[in-house]
């Protein structure tokens, strides 16, 4: 199993990293990238699992990257958290017409990251 941290900000992308590393234990191998296009190539050679994605990135922003996956490549089996500083409905609801799986507004609760992260893997 695989999942794949997107965040531009390199202190996000560790502290959910150092969330979720319990989780190697199990199996999982964490994966990340740095912005949107990496996103999407990591995507397409890894496959993963799941998929913590930040909204606001440089090059492609998070809801092109899950749009990209779930409707343009049809990897629907992707789980796909959007991570967001913005709690705005229109995010929301845009999240959703993209085909994000969940939406979490940054700053988020390390324990409701790793639940999540337990709860779409199934472990």
């Amino acid at each position: 199993m695989k999942i794949l941290i997107v965040d531009d900000e390199p202190y996000l992308r560790m502290l959910i990293q150092q969330t979720l590393e319990e989780l190697e234990d199990e199996g999982v191998e964490l994966l990340t990238a740095t912005n949107g296009e990496e996103a999407l190539a990591t995507i397409q050679a890894e496959n993963p699992n799941l998929v913590f994605l930040d909204v606001m990135m440089p090059k492609k922003n998070g809801f092109d990257v899950c749009n990209a996956v779930k409707n343009e490549l049809g990897m629907s089996h992707v789980h796909i958290i959007l991570l967001t500083a913005k709690g705005q409905e229109f995010d929301r609801q845009r999240g959703q017409e993209v085909g994000a799986d969940l939406y979490m507004t940054k700053p988020f609760d390390p324990d409701a990251l790793l639940e999540k992260a337990r709860a779409v893997l199934g472990i």
